[in-house]
């Protein structure tokens, strides 16, 4: 199968790119800045935005919260724990945002991290399912998430080939899948990304294969589109200088919408494999290529050789292919230097 559906849009297969403003944590906890990701990523033409529902409980250990470790804060920066504190996407913010993006026409779902975050979302109505690349051995999780028989995306990131397999076995068994190439490391070097996986994925499992994006720009996800990507996730800010976990890997709004309008022109290049001259291009060359002029001043009855003519445009008359066909043949008028010579002036 090479194309999945999330809320009515066809994904894969002919049609272009769907494009995910992951917003995750860059709401920073603040619903009214999350609203606003929310109408900046449709404005640019996102096709869906996307959460991470995980919370205090249901992603870290209090043995990790203990040891205090920080997540790219400085030591004078907030404990881990206060990060995810402010940071979750409680029950309550997930519902606030779930609501706000259906009144506003956006299509949204979440990765999920619990099997009560996949309840919570079903309760919502979701679309579709995310599971990141840190879950492709949560096996418990994915039997959750396929049990749904919804969409699912699967990030790929940090998973050997067998790992990812056996995850696919498990979703296989419910809703239509799709495979997410991933490097997980924040920010992705391109030099890490290895798009030419893309390719290995699909021959490997026969699913679509789309990218999440963990580079700087907007480069490597239009490469991966040229290489089939039929899905792109990239991290979205309004500002990559605001404090938080991932606002200076994301996207804003400029590159987004740069992104949203790179897939799309990106996608209708690929075109099709078979070589063929289109009308568009046969039109052209009538003007762009060369006609027969002659090179000198030609009297009737001359023999034409190939000193006497040369090929200029516009390319209407007698082509630089066809010189052989003329030479030998004799002028049945006078002609003059540079003008040009016709199937009809030779005998």
């Amino acid at each position: 199968m090479d194309e999945l559906t999330i809320a009515g849009r066809v994904i894969g297969g002919a049609h272009p790119p769907y494009v995910i403003a992951e917003i995750g944590a860059n709401h920073n906890g603040d619903m009214a800045l999350c609203r606003r990701l929310v109408d900046t990523a449709q404005a640019a033409g996102a096709d869906a935005v996307k959460f991470q529902s995980w919370t205090r409980e249901s992603l870290i250990s209090s043995g990790e919260f203990a040891r205090n470790r920080r997540y790219g804060t400085s030591n004078g920066g907030p404990s881990l724990e206060d990060a995810v504190l402010q940071y979750q996407m409680t029950p309550d913010r997930l519902r606030d945002i779930t609501a706000y993006c259906r009144e506003r026409g956006v299509v949204s779902f979440a990765s999920c991290f619990s099997a009560a975050e996949v309840q919570l979302m079903e309760s919502l109505g979701a679309p579709a399912y995310k599971v990141a690349s840190m879950d492709v051995n949560h096996l418990p999780l994915l039997r959750h998430v396929a049990a749904t028989g919804k969409p699912v995306l699967l990030s790929t990131g940090m998973a050997t080939l067998g790992e990812v397999e056996r995850a696919v076995e498990i979703l296989r068994g419910g809703g239509p899948l799709a495979l997410l190439h991933c490097v997980s490391v924040y920010p992705s070097p391109p030099e890490l990304v290895h798009l030419r996986q893309l390719d290995t994925w699909r021959r490997a499992f026969g699913l679509p294969v789309g990218y999440s994006d963990h580079t700087l720009g907007v480069a490597v996800p239009l490469a991966a589109v040229a290489l089939g990507a039929c899905v792109i996730e990239k991290h979205f800010t309004l500002d990559r200088e605001m404090a938080g976990w991932d606002h200076a890997i994301s996207a804003d709004p400029a590159e987004l919408r740069s992104l949203v309008e790179g897939a799309r022109a990106a996608h209708a290049a690929l075109g099709r494999s078979q070589r063929a001259v289109g009308p568009e291009e046969l039109e052209k060359r009538k003007s762009f290529r060369r006609q027969m002029v002659a090179a000198r001043a030609l009297r009737a009855g001359e023999a034409l050789t190939d000193a006497d003519v040369d090929f200029k445009r516009p390319g209407a008359g007698i082509q630089p292919d066809e010189l052989s066909y003329a030479v030998g043949r004799r002028l049945t008028r006078d002609v003059a230097a540079d003008e040009e010579v016709t199937w009809a002036d030779l005998a």
